[in-house]
């Protein structure tokens, strides 16, 4: 029963980190807006995994596992967004599980043991607490000394009693408690607070205590065991999945998917590339809009399809007809993304730029790096195992420099130097999407009202409302910027940039416009 529970020490040390972490958050969160307290928040949790966890100290690369994760935590630094947090508790689960030595070196069974820890970090708090209350009823006073609780209730009983009678007998100490107002005190135990500390707290005791479930720490064992133990057995009888599926299949597989390909790669570089004339009653964006997206998808079935039909070690992956015809299939996917890509921007030239358009750039980079990769797998004939770390490797540098990348500037900036009213062709500018994308629009906004004050007459009732919204998104910004947990040095700049501007000059005759007025 040793091994039931950890030790009441660690136990107890651990929950009141936690619940220092949790005090802690409540000052760092709670009604507070977002910026660089996440940042330091991480930096808080790092700190009590890595006093938890004195044997970690031993490591003589210690400083090197810190370094990693202080690199992770940047982009919070950045800006405190989605995508940012999502990568600093990913970095803080790795760094977690590596001081207690789980985590494991390829980068696919990371991905596996971070997906594992996600998983079960909400109940982990819950199940340690109840094994903690089923251990206390089984071991009884044998290993849990609760004299040890016992012996303050005396003390604290009597100082009670002590502190009342002082207070009946000295003026002073009875003015100070007249300053304590009980109900005040009880009205800061509101069930929203309360409901925050305990999801702080499920959370925050994943990364003091990071474990993960014994059935999945033994999977890669059984694995390797049954690859060791469990040759695959020699086939007697040619069945129909040998013909369906088999050598000769994907051989002409690949011969009538190169053929159809070709036509489709030909006629993108015709209309696409070589801007030739498209048929009556069809336009550049129809064609770009329509062929963007289903285009991705092909690419995806290919790949899988590949993947599925040159499985390492298979008669078809060392055929080399089988394997040039492959390079040529894959080389047209990644000419058809290529395609897709363009598609798409010749859409966003018309039709402007939104965050889903901006992410179908990125997917569709990924797809073809992707593609890439599968060749390079083929080539240097390598497992399915180091496809997948390659991919999530590409995958983890994409969003991590994504994480620093303002989208909300670059498609505002688009969409107003793009616009009918600064070119005098394409559409209209969307003012309201343009305001949807908060603060970072700032500095786009106002090229577009000091072009508007060119071309319209100032009394315009648009262009006034225009302003007042302006004048007043600013003025909230400035004043959500002075709280210095929303500091981040995205907004810093921002700020820099305003203060640049000047003071806000607004037309003579304004009144205050009130949105939905």
């Amino acid at each position: 029963m040793t091994s039931y529970l950890p030790g009441a020490p660690s136990y107890c040390s651990r929950f009141g980190v936690a619940i220092l972490l949790a005090a802690l958050a409540d000052f760092l969160f709670y009604g507070q807006p977002a910026g660089i307290n996440f940042f330091l928040f991480a930096i808080l949790i790092a700190g009590a995994v890595v006093a938890v966890h004195p044997s970690a100290f031993g490591d003589a690369r210690l400083w090197l596992k810190p370094t990693v994760l202080l690199v992770a935590l940047l982009p919070m630094v950045e800006n405190a967004s989605p995508l940012s947090v999502s990568i600093g508790l990913a970095a803080l689960a790795i760094f977690a599980l590596s001081l207690t030595g789980r985590l494991r070196h390829n980068l696919a069974r990371i991905a596996g043991q971070l997906l594992a820890f996600v998983l079960i970090a909400p109940f982990r708090f819950v199940h340690d607490f109840l094994r903690w209350r089923m251990a206390v009823r089984w071991l009884g006073q044998r290993r849990i000394r609760f004299a040890a609780i016992a012996v303050w209730i005396m003390p604290l009983v009597l100082g009670m009693v002590f502190l009342a009678l002082f207070g009946a007998a000295n003026p002073v100490i009875e003015y100070w408690f007249s300053l304590i107002d009980l109900f005040a005190l009880l009205k800061l135990i509101q069930l929203p607070r309360l409901i925050f500390w305990l999801v702080v707290l499920a959370g925050v005791w994943a990364f003091l205590r990071p474990r993960l479930p014994r059935v999945l720490r033994r999977i890669p064992r059984l694995a390797a065991a049954v690859t060791a133990k469990a040759p695959p057995p020699a086939k007697t009888a040619t069945t129909i999945e040998d013909i369906v599926f088999g050598k000769a299949a994907i051989l002409r597989a690949l011969i009538v998917f190169n053929m159809l390909f070709a036509v489709q790669t030909a006629l993108d570089a015709a209309y696409l590339w070589g801007g030739a004339a498209l048929p009556d009653g069809l336009t550049y964006a129809a064609y770009a809009h329509r062929g963007a997206y289903p285009l991705i998808v092909t690419a995806l079935l290919a790949a899988g399809f590949v993947l599925a039909a040159l499985r390492p070690g298979s008669a078809t992956s060392g055929d080399p007809l089988i394997r040039t015809l492959v390079y040529a299939w894959v080389a047209q996917n990644i000419a058809l993304v290529v395609s897709s890509i363009l598609r798409l921007d010749l859409y966003i030239g018309i039709y402007a730029l939104t965050y889903w358009r901006v992410a179908a750039f990125v997917w569709m980079g990924l797809v073809a790096a992707g593609l890439a990769l599968i060749i390079a797998r083929i080539a240097l004939e390598k497992p399915n195992e180091w496809l997948s770390s390659a991919n999530l490797l590409t995958l983890s540098a994409t969003l991590y420099g994504c994480s620093f990348i303002n989208f909300a500037a670059l498609i505002a900036n688009y969409n107003v130097d793009h616009s009918l009213e600064m070119t005098g062709k394409g559409i209209s500018l969307d003012v309201g999407y343009l305001h949807s994308l908060g603060p970072a629009a700032l500095p786009a906004f106002d090229r577009f009202i000091e072009r508007q004050s060119k071309t319209i007459a100032v009394g315009e009732p648009a262009y006034r409302a225009l302003i007042a919204v302006h004048k007043s998104d600013k003025a909230r910004y400035r004043t959500a910027q002075e709280n210095w947990r929303a500091w981040s040095f995205r907004d810093w700049r921002l700020l820099r940039y305003l203060d640049r501007q000047g003071p806000f000059v607004v037309p003579d005759g304004f009144e205050p416009f009130a949105p939905g007025r």
